[in-house]
């Protein structure tokens, strides 16, 4: 699309994503759309809040590519304006499933515009949104279960995987591996991938409710929920935290927080903090990392 519109591609001199450099350039080059991850809206926002920079010359920033937690997009707005939207995708309907425009995304009139914003918008207008069951039946309005898409959008196959192939497309409809729910309007609210949902005592955990919950407290930057391996219960729930800079996290008060908010089997059973979370070159946070690093000795504090 930006080609047809005759864009311009422009490569900054540090070669990667530098949040100073570009809120620099920016108002030089103007009417910048880009796409983030939401760990570099994050440091986006982190920078601007330090330098006072209010995001001039950057028109569309469309974040992808991970959970974007609803107090950093509240605060992402608050800072640098209404110049986001989201869109939801994977590699087999590339940028293609839902939507949540740019009003969507600052709109703070509608009477649920915080479960809106939570979510990952509307079904895009080339594609078709249900989530299903194990059957692959419809689920009600606000149940979870697997999100399925079909459309112009969708792959044809794995190549030279047919069995693979047929695993995922049923019938044309793609079984994307992400567990969420629709509601009312056709809003679609994610609640994780479903390798990364904790079973724990026969309940199912999503970690991003728990770490929705985390981000709440002013000293945490960045959270990772993972389970981890438990014989009596299967999976207990681990909490690892990145402090704001120069910041010591309270685990107590961490605790606390989740007790008012949320069911009692769901909270952490640890908390371990980390200067920095592990991420890929796009700023996805490495779970299976995190999952990896569990299954050595203990660190951090137990509740």
């Amino acid at each position: 699309m930006h080609v047809v519109a005759g864009g311009r591609h422009v490569c900054p001199v540090s070669g990667g994503f530098d949040a100073a450099e570009i809120l620099e350039i920016a108002p030089k080059i103007g009417r910048i759309a880009m796409f983030a991850a939401p760990t570099m809206v994050h440091r986006l926002v982190e920078v601007a809040k330090a330098t006072g920079a209010t995001g001039e010359g950057l028109d569309t920033i469309i974040y992808a590519g991970g959970p974007m937690y609803f107090a950093d997009i509240v605060e992402a707005v608050d800072v640098l304006g209404p110049r986001f939207a989201q869109i939801y995708g994977q590699g087999e309907c590339p940028m293609a499933i839902t939507v949540l425009s740019r009003e969507q995304v600052c709109d703070r009139k509608h009477p649920r515009w915080q479960e809106r914003l939570k979510s990952v918008g509307v079904a895009q207008v080339a594609s078709r949104v249900r989530v299903v069951g194990e059957d692959m039946k419809d689920l009600p309005n606000g149940e979870i279960g697997e999100i399925v898409v079909s459309g112009s959008a969708v792959m044809l196959g794995y190549w030279n995987n047919e069995d693979a192939t047929a695993s995922t497309i049923i019938d044309g409809w793609l079984k994307t591996g992400d567990m969420g729910a629709l509601d009312e309007d056709g809003f679609l609210t994610m609640h994780d991938r479903s390798k990364d949902m904790i079973i724990s005592g026969g309940s199912n955990i999503y970690p991003r409710e728990v770490e929705e919950i985390l981000l709440m407290h002013p000293d945490v930057s960045e959270v990772a929920v993972v389970g981890r391996f438990h014989e009596e219960w299967g999976e207990e729930v681990v909490a690892i935290i990145s402090p704001e800079k120069g910041k010591t996290v309270d685990f107590a008060e961490l605790d606390q927080l989740c007790i008012d908010n949320i069911a009692r089997f769901k909270r952490p059973k640890q908390y371990i903090a980390m200067e920095q979370l592990p991420k890929n070159n796009y700023g996805k946070i490495l779970k299976r990392d995190l999952r990896e690093m569990l299954k050595g000795p203990e660190k951090g504090g137990s509740v």
